[in-house]
């Protein structure tokens, strides 16, 4: 995939941003996400020789932290708790339910580009169980009976 030339310029110059500090690829990762949306491997290369990182490295991070993203995400990132409180309240049925749904599984987008379902760990909501988020938003006791209505909702926020 080729990467278009202001992309290209736009990570050099985040790197620029960081050259003078000690350890700067976290906060370079962290621009770039917040800047593109993910970090493709053709970006981390770029990093890489702005940087002197091995891509190795670079990969290894990026992989490692699951707020940071190979593929470009959703509009709405649904983040579907899995902890063991919202797992133990069928959180599982939950995230199945979006899965057949939308006909797309987890870490994965709709071709819309409207939906990314996310397996999450523990979103701190343990008393809400079943919760899950759709962009930061915290949705409580969430069932499989209510995931059409909630597609259907943020659907017709497109439609507006």
């Amino acid at each position: 995939m080729a990467i278009r030339n202001e992309v290209v310029e736009g990570v050099k110059r985040i790197c620029d941003q960081y050259a003078n500090e000690p350890s700067p690829l976290m906060m370079i990762l962290s621009a770039v996400q917040k800047e593109y949306g993910y970090i493709p491997l053709e970006v981390q290369k770029i990093i890489s020789e702005k940087t002197g990182i091995p891509v190795a490295e670079i990969y290894g991070v990026v992989t490692f932290y699951s707020f940071f993203s190979l593929n470009p995400k959703g509009k709405y990132v649904l983040g579907i708790c899995l902890g063991t409180a919202c797992y133990v309240k069928n959180s599982q049925q939950v995230i199945d339910k979006f899965s057949q749904m939308l006909g797309i599984g987890p870490g994965e987008t709709t071709e819309d580009g409207l939906f990314t379902i996310e397996a999450v760990r523990c979103i701190g909501a343990c008393a809400l169980a079943p919760a899950m988020s759709i962009n930061g938003k915290v949705l409580p006791k969430v069932t499989p009976d209510q995931v059409g209505k909630i597609i259907d909702e943020y659907r017709a926020k497109e439609a507006q």
